[in-house]
């Protein structure tokens, strides 16, 4: 049975901690945290995000998780102290599970479009890819739309309840990966309406009275008996099963607050919780968000508000495929024989602008600003004067640009300008692309220190919000920024040129993209 409780019984003090879990699709993060984002333990695994599947397997994403927090409590002797568990990590991924929580299939990621067929059938039209009727029914009660491009939940839920017969008879719930880890840690079945709102069936139209839209629900042709229940946001699960306790050796009494989805994961980790007040994601992916104060939605930009924890009542959400993973990609094909530092020393060698040179970072097509599954990356303008310098540049220069051009339409759906932005992710750990980022979009960039753990820190202060422990206006002072990014003078005229450049490389390939890859 679900609780969904607001607690009450929880007390903290100084040196309680919470086991913070961070999964992403390029591997999992834990640590050991206080509810003030203090980490005292952490450790992070590395899978190949350039060559990630499309399917992956959640067991193992269990057995390595469960794995890393008995290894951080024999290293640390913290057992006793431990108070909470939270998870945050990637959306609009779907994991098939039994009654019990565990996996009856693989998770289907956020790019696997093996339900296009369905998904084309009930949402493709002419009005920007989609159908009028639908689009218009959508927008207005949710604030977004299932993609007919296939990469997403309600594509998901289709392909496995349709294409999938064998896995029928153990199938009880369709769950978001941070709701199937949450699942796992208490043995309840539970969602937020901040964890599902990728499925588009959430009515959102009034903020903290969101729930499943039953007209959303039938339209999108989905089994409302295998959505899970939905939770308050802040409110705890429940406590930790008892064998999973005696697995980690953790008190029976330690809390599960609900999953979080990364996107309002960074918001707070962020400390960017105001209205307006704006995080950039640079992980694997990337995005650029931030809390507003009413409901909006774009189809020309592929960006919503959702149902958010800010003060504003909604966060902005949005996402670009390729961040980090276009640097890593084009190190693992273009400069295997150099190490990580060896890359960034050449790109930082070589001069702004990349010698002319563009990259498009579509490498698997693109969510937002345009949503494309056929697009493709690219390099262009390259001479016989380009060296593999120029070439690294221009991709974090690419992705720059691509975060610059997402900027604009984010402004233009928010009707707000944007001046600065706080980063966090992996790769904004690198001073070269956080100067890069400045310079591309023209925003000062505030770094939050110890980017590559942010969401661990958020997550545990997301527990602390849960158990009413911290309080929205002390979380701003609790998330350090270590670094400041000003715009350099000296190449605002170079980048100019180039953006204006760049979203016609996407007009004009489009067709090329269809024609190969559609």
């Amino acid at each position: 049975m679900t609780s969904g409780r607001t607690p009450s019984e929880w007390t903290s003090s100084e040196r309680d901690l919470v086991i913070a879990v961070d999964h992403g699709s390029g591997g999992a993060k834990v640590g050991l945290v206080t509810l003030t984002g203090e980490i005292l333990w952490s450790w992070a695994e590395r899978r190949d995000a350039v060559h990630s599947s499309t399917e992956q397997d959640a067991e193992r994403w269990w057995t390595t998780i469960t794995r890393a927090v008995r290894d951080g409590l024999e290293a640390t002797a913290a057992r006793e102290r431990v108070i909470a568990v939270a998870v945050t990590g990637q959306w609009s991924s779907t994991v098939p599970v039994d009654a019990e929580g565990r996996p009856v299939g693989p998770c289907l990621m956020w790019n696997d479009t093996q339900g296009i067929g369905h998904s084309r059938e009930r949402f493709a039209g002419p009005a920007l890819g989609y159908a009028p009727r639908n689009a218009l029914t959508w927008l207005r009660r949710s604030g977004g739309i299932p993609s007919p491009s296939g990469a997403d939940p309600v594509s998901h839920m289709l392909h496995l309840d349709r294409d999938r017969p064998e896995l029928h008879d153990r199938l009880r719930w369709y769950l978001e990966p941070v709701d199937y880890l949450t699942m796992r840690f208490t043995g309840i079945a539970a969602a937020t309406v901040l964890s599902m709102f990728p499925s588009w069936l959430i009515d959102n139209r009034v903020p903290g009275a969101a729930g499943y839209d039953p007209v959303l629900v039938a339209r999108a042709g989905i089994n409302p008996a295998r959505l899970p229940p939905l939770v308050p946001a802040e409110s705890v699960i429940g406590t930790v099963r008892a064998d999973v306790a005696g697995e980690l050796g953790i008190p029976l009494t330690t809390a599960v607050v609900p999953g979080l989805p990364d996107i309002h994961n960074a918001a707070i980790a962020s400390g960017a919780l105001g209205s307006y007040e704006t995080h950039l994601g640079l992980g694997t992916s990337s995005w650029v968000s931030c809390p507003v104060p009413s409901k909006v939605s774009s189809v020309r930009w592929q960006m919503a508000s959702v149902p958010g924890i800010g003060e504003a009542g909604y966060q902005l959400i949005n996402g670009q495929d390729n961040g980090g993973r276009a640097l890593d990609w084009f190190h693992q094909a273009i400069a295997p024989d150099l190490d990580h530092r060896a890359l960034l020393a050449l790109a930082a060698a070589a001069p702004a602008g990349s010698g002319g040179v563009l990259f498009t970072p579509w490498l698997t097509g693109e969510h937002s600003p345009i949503d494309d599954r056929a697009a493709r990356g690219g390099f262009h303008n390259v001479s016989l004067d380009t060296g593999r310098g120029e070439l690294a540049r221009a991709v974090m220069e690419g992705v720059g640009l691509n975060t610059r051009w997402l900027l604009t339409g984010v402004e233009r759906v928010i009707r707000h300008r944007v001046d600065s932005v706080r980063v966090l992710g992996g790769a904004a750990r690198h001073d070269l692309w956080c100067q890069i980022l400045a310079d591309t979009t023209s925003r000062t960039v505030h770094r939050v220190a110890d980017p590559t753990m942010a969401g661990v820190r958020g997550a545990a202060l997301w527990a602390g919000l849960c158990l009413h422990t911290v309080s929205r206006t002390e979380l701003a002072r609790l998330v350090p920024i270590d670094a400041v990014f000003t715009p350099d003078p000296a190449n605002r005229a170079i980048h100019e040129r180039m953006f204006a450049e760049f979203p016609g490389l996407y007009s004009g390939a489009k067709g090329m993209f269809r024609r190969l890859n559609g």
